[in-house]
């Protein structure tokens, strides 16, 4: 089948990793690509990096004649944009910002979209918010454990991330003078993804009531997030890791390396990486991401690809950065 796709806020990181991905999807159509800002702008010139890709210009109108509507706006326009453009019915959206990942705040019409969690109410979904970046990664390193009532007491989890996880608008703490070889921590144990990641655990283990202390990093390079974790546990080295792999089995883009793990093995990827130790009483877990990719555009497309029945990988065999 084709998939006729819209998107909204495509000026952006992930709007560019989005039209990375789509323009090379086997079976999808983009119909339009929203920027008021850029309307009648050529996406190349904007995302230079297509240039020889592609000759779609940016639009600022909307169209219906699409099965498939992309979000990829900031955390509180998500929701001012579906209020002040309501969205015939029968189209898919999946928004990848934080407006819809709380289920307090998007009531029962919305999916958490993250697969290794939710794979089955995703492919009946018509809404998916999309998952926070380090919510990923780290929910990846817990899951597991979670899934077997294994998560007792307090979880440590130190994790840093690339520059693009604070998105394209300049900050102080965004520009290149300032990252560059630079180590910094932010939003000590309140980020905001702490509140998503509880509610993934509780619901896999509804008895889960532990301390989650994060303490969230940003790193002084483009892209990838690594989170390093620790727990008590009575399990051996050895079942963790068959606990760990028997769980990821059957999810192609989150593999259990027995072997330690480092960025550039999933950085440009939808992959994510896991590895399990055992050090006295403590299971250490690390987990890594591309926050641009799984951590955002490349988990909006696996949505996608769920959701309309098609290979949950097409559209996203991507080589690694590796060196």
């Amino acid at each position: 089948m084709r998939v006729r796709a819209g998107i909204v806020g495509g000026a952006g990181y992930t709007g560019g990793e989005m039209l990375r991905l789509l323009i090379n999807h086997p079976s999808v159509d983009i119909v339009f690509v929203n920027s008021k800002s850029n309307a009648g702008n050529l996406i190349s010139d904007v995302h230079t990096d297509l240039f020889g890709d592609t000759d779609i210009r940016f639009t600022g109108e909307l169209s219906s004649d699409i099965d498939v509507l992309f979000l990829c706006v900031g955390h509180g326009d998500a929701k001012k944009f579906l209020d002040a453009n309501p969205v015939a019915a029968g189209i898919k959206i999946i928004d990848l910002s934080q407006d819809f990942r709380l289920k307090a705040a998007a009531g029962q019409d919305w999916v958490y979209g993250l697969p290794e969690l939710n794979r089955d109410r995703i492919k009946t979904a018509s809404y998916i918010a999309n998952p926070g970046c380090f919510a990923t990664c780290i929910q990846l390193g817990l899951l597991p454990l979670a899934a077997k009532g294994l998560l007792k007491g307090e979880v440590h989890v130190n994790a840093t991330t690339g520059s693009t996880g604070a998105g394209q608008s300049l900050s102080p703490t965004s520009h290149f003078s300032w990252r560059n070889n630079n180590l910094s921590v932010y939003k000590a144990f309140e980020h905001q993804h702490l509140n998503e990641i509880g509610e993934s655990l509780i619901q896999m283990d509804p008895d889960f009531d532990g301390v989650l202390n994060f303490i969230p990093q940003r790193g002084d390079f483009p892209r990838g997030i690594l989170a390093s974790m620790y727990v008590e546990s009575d399990l051996t080295a050895e079942e963790a890791q068959t606990l760990y792999e028997d769980y990821y089995a059957a999810h192609p883009f989150t593999h259990v390396s027995k072997k330690n793990i480092d960025l550039k093995q999933v950085v440009n990827t939808n992959k994510a990486l896991v590895h399990v130790e055992k050090h006295g009483n403590k299971l250490f877990v690390i987990s890594i991401i591309d926050n641009l990719l799984k951590g955002a555009s490349g988990q909006a497309v696996q949505n996608m690809n769920l959701i309309f029945g098609l290979e949950e990988r097409q559209g996203l065999s991507l080589k690694a950065a590796g060196f």
